[in-house]
């Protein structure tokens, strides 16, 4: 079985981010870039899987500038076979990326897309979802486990009320909640075996998607800061401040 694996380049998520002057997007000069924490997890969980003997093959797709190809080098170095970039400097919106992954999807067909819940820039939680209808293919969302079983898999979700199993045919779509596993470390063997894994350059038109946006971003700004607490001298001061707020 082949698993597809779509990674996304973000700000690195020990950056603090900064707000363009103008407010029109994020500042992206001069600032560390890495893999999607949520990709790389669903990296690890099909290198496991192949690891296992589930899969065959592991297959890395990013849509982004040219510089993806280090996050795809970072995927291959964990244990991925090959890769392929989609190279665009625009940021599409979840339904491009959809689009775009689903004709991935019928060129490479895979078994399995196994894809993180979300990016942690624009937090969408979306694509997943989308790729699976526009393929009509089964998902399950938030994974904390997977086991492949002939032509099912099951996947154990956490929702709310704890924990849900489901049981899948294949081909689907999963994607990867936090604690499906911890990541590992790619060791410096594996990064110089990478640097000769195959990375196939590709573009939007090669698949014929329209990827033009269409919502129109207004003004980004920061959170408002919060102001400072106020300490209190004992818990009957605390009560009383609570019934001044009206929350007792």
């Amino acid at each position: 079985m082949k698993v597809l694996v779509p990674v996304k380049r973000v700000i690195d998520y020990n950056v603090k981010v900064r707000v363009k002057a103008d407010q029109s997007g994020v500042d992206l000069a001069n600032v560390k870039m890495s893999m999607n924490p949520f990709c790389e997890i669903a990296v690890e969980e099909a290198v496991r899987l192949k690891e296992k003997g589930a899969a065959d093959e592991v297959v890395i797709v990013s849509i982004g500038p040219q510089q993806a190809q280090e996050t795809i080098r970072t995927a291959l170095a964990m244990g991925g076979d090959r890769g392929i970039l989609i190279v665009t400097d625009a940021d599409p919106e979840p339904l491009a990326v959809a689009k775009l992954l689903a004709a991935v999807v019928a060129e490479e067909k895979p078994g399995l897309v196994l894809m993180g819940k979300q990016a942690i820039d624009g937090d969408n939680n979306a694509v997943g979802q989308m790729l699976s209808a526009l393929l009509d293919w089964p998902q399950a969302t938030y994974a904390s486990a997977v086991e492949i079983a002939g032509a099912t898999a099951k996947v154990t979700r956490e929702v709310d009320g704890g924990l849900q199993t489901l049981e899948v045919d294949l081909p689907a779509v999963v994607t990867a909640d936090l604690r499906l596993n911890e990541p590992r470390y790619a060791s410096l063997p594996n990064i110089m075996k990478a640097k000769k894994k195959e990375i196939a350059s590709k573009t939007v038109a090669d698949y014929g998607v329209d990827i033009a946006p269409r919502l129109t971003v207004l003004k980004v700004a920061e959170p408002a800061k919060r102001s400072a607490g106020v300490k209190l001298e004992s818990a009957a001061d605390l009560v009383s401040k609570l019934k001044t707020a009206g929350v007792l």
